[in-house]
């Protein structure tokens, strides 16, 4: 954004930009970065971050550096699709790993069109995975990610289908009519298997988690390495998993 927008903005608007800025990558800005990132003015980034300071959605540390506040996580846990529903299935989760030892297991829902993870548990020396708590994967090609888009409205799914999706290996799905086939595969056969979609090792295998009215608020999955594990002897498993916590849900 260019500062000479800059008038045109409200002040939700600016610091909802500055709070916008942070990321995995940039967890720590300086007042010059949150000016660059941003496109505010240095008055202006300098009177919203005291302003957020204040409150306590930012914190600003020795370094001069701003980052995200503890108040703005205290918030955070409030979101019912968030530490409510990890803290339901984290114990189910864990047993599912124990019974699977498999690399990594993940609890995720889908915002719009991105995945959003809540939870990872991660088996000793996994390879490194994309995912991580809180971070947002722009792919429905995943186990998660199939189930979340199978179940999400018809807009949704026409919306992501009018696009076509990134192709991460020569085995991800992108014609829209095949992506139609398998979405309403997974619909059929209560669990997705995604083989080596997002990776050339990676096959995933995921299920829908229900909620109040039966309609689907998250999904659980196993990622493992592609030929070690056949996905119909780990589906009851993790569909076992999902409807576990769907129960817990609607207690």
């Amino acid at each position: 954004m260019d500062m000479s927008d800059e008038h045109g903005m409200s002040v939700t608007d600016k610091v909802l930009a500055l709070l916008g800025a942070f990321s995995h990558e940039n967890p720590a800005l300086t007042l010059t970065e949150l000016s660059r990132r941003t496109g505010l003015s240095l008055p202006t980034v300098h009177r919203r971050a005291a302003e957020l300071v204040a409150w306590g959605a930012l914190e600003r540390g020795p370094d001069r550096r701003y980052r995200v506040g503890l108040r703005l996580w205290e918030v955070a846990t409030l979101a019912p699709r968030g530490f409510p529903l990890r803290d339901a299935a984290l114990p189910i989760l864990q047993d599912l790993y124990d019974v699977t030892k498999e690399q990594h297991i993940h609890l995720s829902v889908r915002d719009h069109l991105d995945v959003v993870f809540l939870e990872r548990l991660s088996a000793p020396g996994a390879p490194q995975a994309d995912s991580r708590v809180g971070g947002r994967f722009g792919a429905f090609a995943t186990g998660a990610g199939l189930v979340l888009l199978a179940h999400a409205p018809d807009d949704v799914q026409e919306e992501y289908l009018s696009t076509p999706p990134r192709r991460y290996t020569s085995n991800t799905v992108t014609s829209p009519a095949r992506l139609r086939s398998l979405l309403a595969e997974v619909r059929r056969d209560g669990y997705a298997s995604s083989d080596r979609m997002v990776g050339p090792d990676v096959h995933c295998v995921g299920a829908p988690i229900h909620g109040a009215g039966g309609l689907v608020v998250a999904a659980i999955s196993i990622a493992f390495r592609a030929g070690s594990q056949s996905p119909q002897t780990l589906a009851p498993a993790v569909r076992a998993a999902a409807r576990r916590v769907s129960r817990v849900l609607r207690e």
